[in-house]
C-alpha cells in the first residue's frame, strides 16, 4: 500500500513537471518567433552607420536603381534614450513613494482610494492616457505645446507610475515583518525603518518592477503618436517633438517602400536589444551587490 501511493505521488510529481514545463515551452513560442521574425527581417540592416545615421528618403528598387539606401535610426534611438529618461524622473519616484505608503501607511478610506486609482490607471488603454496628456497641454500651452517631448515624456511616466507602484507595494508586503519589529525594537523610529531597512530588503523586486516600466513605456507607440511625435533630427529639446523608435517602427512599418519597411524591422531589433541590455544589466548589478 505504501509502495503503491509513494508510485503515485512519483508519477504525479513528474506528470506536473513535464506539464509545468510544456507551459513555459509554450509561453516562449512567441516570444521566439518574434525575436526570429526580428532578426530574419531586420538583421542585415543592423550597422554602425545605421545606428547613427538619419532616416532614408522614400525609395523603391527600379531598373535605373536595383538597390535603394536604407539609412538609420540615429534620431529615434537618441529620442527614445531622452524619453525613457525623462520619464522614469517623473515617474519612478512618485511611484515608490506611493507603493511605500500603500504597504506600510495605507490604512482607511484614503489608502483604498490609492488603491483602486491604481488598479484604474494599470488597466487603462495607453492611447486613452495620449488623448488626456494631448487635452492637457493643448488647454495649458497651447498647439505649439502639444507636441514635445516633454508631454511624451509625462504620458510615459503616467504609464509607468501605477506599474512602479503596484510592484513596490509587492515588494515590501513580502518583507518579513520580524524584519521591521528588529527596527523598531533597537529604537529606530517608524519612517527610518521604512527608509533604511525595509526599502534595502525590498531593492531587487523594486528594480525589477521600474525595469518592467521602462519596458513598457520603451514599446508604447500611441501616446507618443499624440504627444513626442516625432522629427527627423533628434532631440531638439524640451519644447520640441521628439523622434522615438516605436512611432517610427509604426511609421515606416505601414509605408510602401522597401526601404523604409526595411528601417522598421532593424528598428524592431534594436528595441528588443535595447530592453533586453537593460533587463540583463539591472540583472547583474543587483546580483554583484546582493552577492
Amino acid at each position: 500500500m505504501r509502495f503503491d501511493r509513494n508510485a503515485r505521488r512519483r508519477w504525479m510529481n513528474w506528470i506536473m513537471s513535464a506539464l509545468a514545463l510544456l507551459c513555459v515551452v509554450v509561453a516562449l513560442v512567441p516570444l521566439g518567433s518574434i525575436i526570429y521574425t526580428a532578426v530574419t527581417f531586420g538583421g542585415h540592416v543592423l550597422s554602425f552607420s545605421f545606428l547613427t545615421s538619419g532616416y532614408p528618403l522614400a525609395c523603391s528598387p527600379t531598373p535605373s536603381q536595383p538597390t535603394c539606401p536604407v539609412g538609420g535610426i540615429g534620431p529615434a534611438i537618441e529620442g527614445t534614450g531622452v524619453l525613457l529618461a525623462l520619464s522614469s524622473l517623473f515617474s519612478v519616484p512618485p511611484g515608490i513613494l506611493a507603493g511605500v505608503y500603500l504597504s506600510e501607511f495605507g490604512r482607511g478610506r484614503l489608502g483604498r482610494s490609492v488603491s483602486f486609482f491604481t488598479d484604474v490607471m494599470t488597466g487603462s488603454p495607453s492611447i486613452v492616457v495620449g488623448i488626456f496628456v494631448y487635452t492637457l497641454f493643448f488647454l495649458f500651452f497651447g498647439p505649439r505645446g502639444v507636441f514635445s517631448a516633454l508631454s511624451g515624456a509625462v504620458a510615459l511616466a503616467i504609464l509607468m507610475i501605477p506599474i512602479v507602484t503596484r510592484t513596490t507595494e509587492e515588494a515590501l508586503r513580502l518583507v518579513p515583518n520580524s524584519v521591521r519589529e528588529a527596527a523598531y525594537a533597537l529604537g529606530i523610529p517608524r519612517y527610518r525603518a521604512v527608509l533604511h531597512v525595509v526599502l534595502s530588503a525590498a531593492r531587487g523586486a523594486i528594480l525589477t518592477g521600474v525595469v518592467l516600466a521602462v519596458m513598457r513605456a520603451g514599446g508604447e507607440a500611441a501616446p507618443l503618436l499624440l504627444t513626442a511625435l516625432g522629427n527627423p533630427f533628434g532631440f531638439q529639446g524640451l519644447t520640441q517633438p521628439s523622434a522615438s523608435l516605436p512611432p517610427i517602427i509604426f511609421n515606416f512599418g505601414t509605408s510602401a517602400y522597401s526601404n523604409q519597411v526595411a528601417v522598421a524591422w532593424g528598428a524592431a531589433l534594436v528595441l528588443i536589444i535595447i530592453m533586453l541590455c537593460i533587463s540583463l544589466t539591472v540583472r547583474f548589478a543587483l546580483r554583484s551587490k546582493l552577492s
